[in-house]
């Protein structure tokens, strides 16, 4: 039997036993193409997954007592008890992995044997050497809705715990890995803990505010906390994430649905509140980030929020500029990258000063993750740009040093 040259050889099935490698051979391949080893390559949004080694992270939770529920939590379900669950359909089998099909939420089961190092650190490094990346910041993904547990205390407990365990068994272990230790905003005082006794942690490159909360984030319990984020010189993150628990999205009757427009419509809110009260005014200093919204739109918000202060600058009286400017100076990921239409792309790009503002994000392992192709692949972009979105723009604003590549 003959086999006809155009029928490719199938991708064989992936699934959590898969090695990070075998399933990144592309990536490795298209970092030879675009000769990634002459690029600094910062990934300012990756994940780990703690599910499988919540053992570890609870040995760092100060509360006896929450600490001993999280562990009969743990060996009754496999989480701990203040992470809630994703709705609709809990445990790996989700909407988001469509059933089992995508391995999405499932902790990565490949073998990693012959070293001494963090089994998770391990894989980290396996990714970012195949996809190219020099530098790789990592964001948890279950406590991503951590912020709307009904138990504060836990979320602030939960959090504290997953702070130290990142910092003493990630970055302490791999000088590649950076980390933004997770703000429990509700308890404002443990905020303000972690800013003080993580800061100028080897590893650490800012803080971390999920967006999946009901947090105003300009009300004034949280005034300190940003001032002392303000002089660790350090940025605050707000990354988004998906929910089917908010009013609105329960209204939507699809993944695809809730998956477009949660992780948007969370930063959305907090962007209004952070400028409308001019906390930009207020907190000159402070470096923003949003984090796995896209870019779409923030254009949407420039010409949004100009339309109406314009016509009510009373309602905004802290505000000197249009908030369209205040937006020029914030940062944003560019994961996922909305690139289907390449004129709106590259007006967005202008729009957010993208050659300055913008930061290149992988999102891996997520089943959506973009390579650093999903740049260097962009013709309006120029070669300057294009090395700064893919790392000069994170070293410039972590102040990372030793920079290979930089022009």
């Amino acid at each position: 039997m003959t086999t006809d040259p155009r029928v490719k050889t199938l991708t064989p099935q992936f699934d959590r036993f898969t090695d990070t490698r075998e399933m990144l051979d592309h990536a490795r391949r298209q970092s030879v193409e675009y000769g990634l080893d002459d690029y600094f390559v910062v990934d300012v949004d990756s994940h780990r997954e703690p599910n499988a080694h919540w053992r570890e992270v609870l040995e760092f939770m100060e509360n006896p007592v929450m600490r001993s529920n999280s562990l009969a939590t743990l060996d009754a379900r496999g989480t701990m008890m203040y992470v809630p669950y994703p709705g609709p359909g809990a445990s790996g089998v989700s909407s988001q992995s469509m059933f089992g099909r995508v391995p999405h939420q499932d902790p990565q089961a490949e073998a990693v044997e012959g070293v001494t190092r963090h089994r998770d650190v391990e894989l980290s490094r396996r990714a970012m050497d195949s996809i190219g990346i020099d530098v790789q910041v990592i964001f948890p993904t279950s406590l991503l809705g951590l912020g709307m547990s009904p138990l504060a205390e836990g979320e602030a407990q939960a959090a504290y715990a997953y702070n130290r365990w990142m910092v003493e068994a990630f970055c302490a272990e791999e000088p590649r890995i950076k980390f933004m230790p997770y703000l429990p905003l509700r308890s404002p005082e443990m905020c303000l803990r972690i800013v003080r006794e993580f800061a100028g942690r080897p590893g650490v490159v800012g803080f971390l505010v999920t967006s999946i909360r009901y947090s105003p984030v300009h009300d004034n319990a949280f005034m300190r906390l940003y001032a002392a984020i303000e002089e660790t010189g350090l940025p605050i993150a707000f990354h988004a994430g998906p929910t089917w628990d908010d009013d609105w999205m329960k209204t939507m009757n699809r993944f695809i649905s809730v998956h477009a427009l949660s992780f948007v419509h969370c930063n959305m809110v907090h962007l209004t509140n952070w400028i409308i009260n001019g906390l930009p005014e207020r907190f000159p200093r402070l470096k923003v980030i949003w984090v796995e919204s896209g870019l779409a739109w923030v254009p949407f918000m420039m010409q949004r929020l100009d339309h109406e202060y314009l016509k009510r600058t009373s309602e905004a009286p802290l505000l000197t500029r249009l908030p369209s400017e205040y937006m020029r100076e914030m940062y944003y990921t560019s994961q996922p990258m909305e690139c289907d239409d390449h004129d709106l792309l590259e007006a967005t790009m202008t729009a957010i000063n993208a050659e300055t503002q913008l930061l290149y994000a992988s999102d891996w392992p997520h089943w959506d993750f973009d390579l650093p192709g999903s740049i260097l692949g962009i013709r309006f972009l120029d070669a300057k740009a294009k090395r700064n979105i893919l790392g000069l723009n994170a070293a410039r604003l972590f102040n990372l040093t030793e920079v290979p590549g930089a022009v």
